[in-house]
């Protein structure tokens, strides 16, 4: 509705956006209205019925009110197009303090401004588009009248859909769902790792099916070219060094891609992957892991948080042996890395296990940590299957 009002003027009101915020209003204006005069008539005979039940009498509609504001506000938002979602919810939600303090000012003060914006908005042009039925209304103050008024009319429409707007950004901010809103930063978290995991995949395939078949090639020409040399020559030593080095590189390589996205994680699961990683891990690893093939970026979180844990296990506990279990209860992903060393790990000390545990938690997971000084050291990962 806002949004509406910067459009140019015959765009704006040559639309349906004034009539629908008028709607709006009167929508929110009458209900108000007329809850505010029942306040009034029970508070004014509280003097008969007795103050103790005028009281109870007054809480009862309050919570009336209360309870079903956020689902009229809900059908009232459609008329100005605003986004209904976030104010969604069971009534038992609507009637809690928030929509009983949001019933009350709409009882006491909101419904009585939106039909005081509308009929004071209307109300002037209206008097003056009457100005020729007036009794005692010369010639000139009818035609002066009817043309002030014919002037004034298109611009009430703009305040009557300025207050509707804010109105309704104001229902918004107050009946909106906290869990929606959370619900929705999740979604988009989610969404963000997902795009990061496709462009990882992508760099993976690129250096998988450029760089690395180059390096093959120019490793095979040099060992080709070797044989092409006398043994003991300056050019054979050259060409052993350019080799060396060129399998070096391929080695690293290798490496690098297998840390952007591993090819055995896509091809075989997590089982098979996490035995790769415990096999070249500088620390010797146990590993249990037996769960079938799941989303793929319930996979990639999960192999990658046991790549952090068993870095971190190699670089700072001193650990002489580590053991990797994983299992699927209940429907959510149970990994454990536990080690023998030396304990006291601490996420605030480093960037690891924080990292850790924000890419567990993109994927609406969590990871618990136990690392006594002396240890042993415990990190389980507990992510959703269905993430």
């Amino acid at each position: 509705m806002l949004a509406a009002l910067t459009r140019r003027p015959f765009g704006f009101l040559g639309s349906a956006w004034p009539w629908r915020a008028a709607a709006y209003l009167l929508s929110g204006g009458v209900p108000g209205v007329a809850g505010g005069l029942a306040v009034a008539g029970i508070a004014a005979s509280w003097e008969r019925m007795g103050l103790f039940a005028a009281m109870v009498c007054v809480g009862l509609l309050l919570v009336v009110l209360a309870v079903v504001a956020g689902p009229l506000e809900r059908r009232r938002l459609a008329l100005v197009a605003l986004d209904a979602r976030p104010v969604r919810g069971s009534l038992r939600e609507s009637a809690g303090w928030r929509g009983l303090g949001y019933g009350a000012v709409s009882v006491l003060t909101l419904g009585w401004v939106d039909l005081a914006v509308l009929f004071v908005s209307l109300g002037i042009p209206g008097v003056l588009l009457s100005a020729p039925w007036q009794p005692d209304a010369t010639r000139w103050a009818s035609v002066g009248g009817v043309l002030a008024g014919v002037v004034l009319l298109p611009v009430a429409a703009y305040p009557i859909a300025a207050w509707a707007g804010a109105r309704a950004a104001m229902a918004v901010a107050v009946l909106g769902s906290r869990d929606a809103e959370l619900g929705e930063v999740r979604r988009s978290r989610a969404r963000l790792v997902d795009a990061f995991e496709a462009e990882q995949r992508r760099i993976e395939r690129d250096l998988h099916d450029g760089a690395q078949q180059r390096l093959v090639a120019l490793t095979m020409k040099l060992g080709l070219l070797q044989l092409d040399l006398a043994p003991e020559s300056r050019a054979a030593r050259e060409a052993a060094d350019a080799h060396r080095m060129a399998k070096e590189a391929l080695t690293e390589l290798r490496e690098l891609i297998r840390g952007v996205h591993p090819q055995v994680l896509t091809e075989r699961g997590l089982p098979a992957a996490i035995r790769d990683v415990a096999g070249r891990s500088l620390v010797p690893v146990d590993s249990d892991v037996q769960v079938p093939r799941l989303a793929s970026s319930v996979e990639v979180a999960a192999y990658f948080a046991v790549c952090e844990a068993l870095a971190n296990a190699a670089r700072h506990s001193r650990a002489e042996r580590c053991r990797v279990r994983g299992r699927v209860v209940h429907g959510v992903l149970v990994l454990e890395v536990s080690d023998d060393g030396r304990g006291g790990a601490d996420p605030a000390a480093g960037s690891g296990l924080t990292g850790l545990a924000d890419r567990v938690a993109a994927v609406d997971g969590r990871m618990l940590l136990s690392s006594p000084v002396g240890g042993p050291t415990l990190v389980r990962v507990e992510i959703p299957c269905g993430a």
